[in-house]
């Protein structure tokens, strides 16, 4: 389940891209099969270990091509440990939400990036996030949650006020938004709950089988209830003296 519109990143063979927050890698497979050398970046490193394990596997499958490279990375998106104009394309998705320290990681996106490269950022989309954090406490006031709800708008004035050209948005998830909103309504620990287990099996439905109906009903509802919210940037030469 992609976020990011991996068409509007330009990444193919021997690009260099870092997925910060990695997470479960989703992001980062999707690029090294397309043919980059691509760094699976997280402070997690338990998960990190599962990403590695894929990584690997999709190598020994042929699912990338044989001149990728992907590694797994464990560190501090607050410090990256990369000299600047390292990576042509830099994606950060879900994590600047979790961060308190959000304006330290936006200056390390744009540090590490090249000029004429591209920064994809997501973040949960604040009328989704404004309902789940309304019905229920337990949605984000956990170890590692949610700390903030970002208006896009604010969030793309972060990036461009560090000489960052804005170039594109777009909305995602729209069916994983009632989803959420059931989790908070039924108490967000019953994934047992009968209408939880059934939304979800028509998720996983969804992402098995990609419908034409749930395909046409997601891209109409994204524009109204998309649960995240994807900003694209590219790196003009000005943006180097303000990072």
């Amino acid at each position: 389940m992609l976020t990011v519109d991996f068409d509007r990143l330009g990444i193919g063979d021997g690009a260099k891209v870092i997925d910060v927050g990695c997470g479960a890698g989703r992001h980062s497979f999707e690029a090294y099969r397309r043919g980059a050398d691509v760094v699976a970046f997280d402070q997690n490193a338990a998960e990190l270990d599962d990403v590695a394990t894929l990584l690997r596997a999709m190598a020994d499958a042929g699912e990338a091509p044989a001149s990728a490279r992907a590694e797994s990375v464990v560190g501090d998106a607050r410090a990256l440990p990369y000299p600047d104009q390292t990576f042509d394309c830099v994606i950060a998705s879900e994590i600047l939400e979790h961060v308190p320290a959000d304006d330290e990681v936006i200056a390390e996106l744009i540090r590490v990036l090249k000029v004429g490269g591209t920064l994809a950022v997501t973040v949960p989309r604040w009328l989704p996030e404004q309902l789940c954090w309304l019905l229920s406490d337990d949605y984000h006031s956990n170890e590692g949650g949610h700390i903030r709800i970002y208006r896009a708008d604010r969030l793309r004035g972060k990036i461009t006020g560090r000489g960052m050209t804005f170039t594109h948005t777009h909305h995602s998830h729209a069916l994983h938004a009632p989803f959420w909103w059931l989790k908070c309504l039924v108490g967000v620990e019953k994934s047992d709950h009968p209408a939880v287990v059934a939304y979800h099996k028509m998720l996983v439905w969804d992402m098995m089988r990609r419908p034409l109906l749930t395909r046409v009903a997601e891209s109409t509802l994204n524009p109204l209830i998309g649960k995240s919210v994807a900003l694209y940037f590219e790196k003009p030469v000005s943006a180097v003296e303000l990072v």
